[in-house]
């Protein structure tokens, strides 16, 4: 099969790209670094002509309130290049519990870009998962204020993007689910013992203090960011993935 990885440079793009490729199927890495912009259309409907399948992984370069324009536009853009190029199956990445958060920008932004793929003219498949492990140190770095750090007590369930992409990958190269795969790590974790347990493991010295008006995760009620009953669950531990 032939794909089209747009945002296929990334953290989870070019592992998305490898994978489908160690497979046997002939995958193609399209960003702006390559020349497709997915604002524009520039590039795109080159990018994406005779794929099999497009495997959407841009993300918005703000997480405030510009990022659903972003969502909208490259969707709008992405939709149409595909149907033109008679793409059968698209696939995004997106967040666990991301409908269930919206006093966050970025979330409702995400729920948009969903909406936007289901009711547009091709089969697809939504692979939403929970926190990359991978972006642990930016969480930290959000609410560090000299030697301090301030977390909510949020439940997260950290991924690995490894596993991320592996799963994103199986699912691009199966048959439309038109519906969503919820993905999570092993492991249930208070967002600020998590931070504590990062900061051990590398032997940095700063503190955290729970605080749950503190970042963008204060905004999660309960459980909401944890595998629904439904998810897959990733092998990989934080522990592990720490070490």
């Amino acid at each position: 099969m032939k794909f089209a990885v747009i945002g296929g440079t990334g953290l989870i793009g070019s592992r998305v790209v490898e994978n489908l490729n160690a497979a046997g199927h002939q995958a193609v890495p399209h960003s702006l670094s390559t020349g497709v912009d997915v604002i524009t259309g520039q590039g795109l409907e080159a990018a994406v002509a005779g794929a099999d399948v497009v495997v959407n992984l841009t993300n918005s370069p703000t997480f405030g309130d510009a990022s659903p324009a972003f969502f909208r536009t490259s969707m709008d853009n992405l939709l149409a290049a595909s149907r033109k190029g008679g793409v059968g199956h698209v696939v995004i990445l997106s967040i666990v519990g991301v409908d269930k958060v919206p006093g966050l920008d970025y979330y409702r932004a995400k729920v948009l870009q969903e909406e936007v793929l289901k009711a547009g003219p091709i089969p697809y498949s939504i692979v939403r998962a929970t926190q990359f492990m991978e972006f642990m140190d930016a969480t930290l770095s959000m609410t560090a204020d000299g030697d301090t750090i301030r977390l909510p007590r949020t439940p997260v369930q950290p991924i690995a993007a490894a596993d991320v992409a592996g799963v994103v990958a199986e699912v691009a190269a199966g048959s439309p689910v038109n519906g969503v795969v919820n993905i999570a790590g092993p492991d249930v974790y208070p967002l600020d013992e998590l931070g504590r347990l990062t900061l051990t493991a590398k032997g940095d010295g700063r503190r955290v203090v729970t605080d749950d008006t503190a970042g963008l995760f204060a905004a999660a009620d309960g459980d909401v960011l944890t595998a629904p009953a439904d998810a897959r669950i990733a092998p990989t531990h934080y522990t592990d993935w720490l070490s």
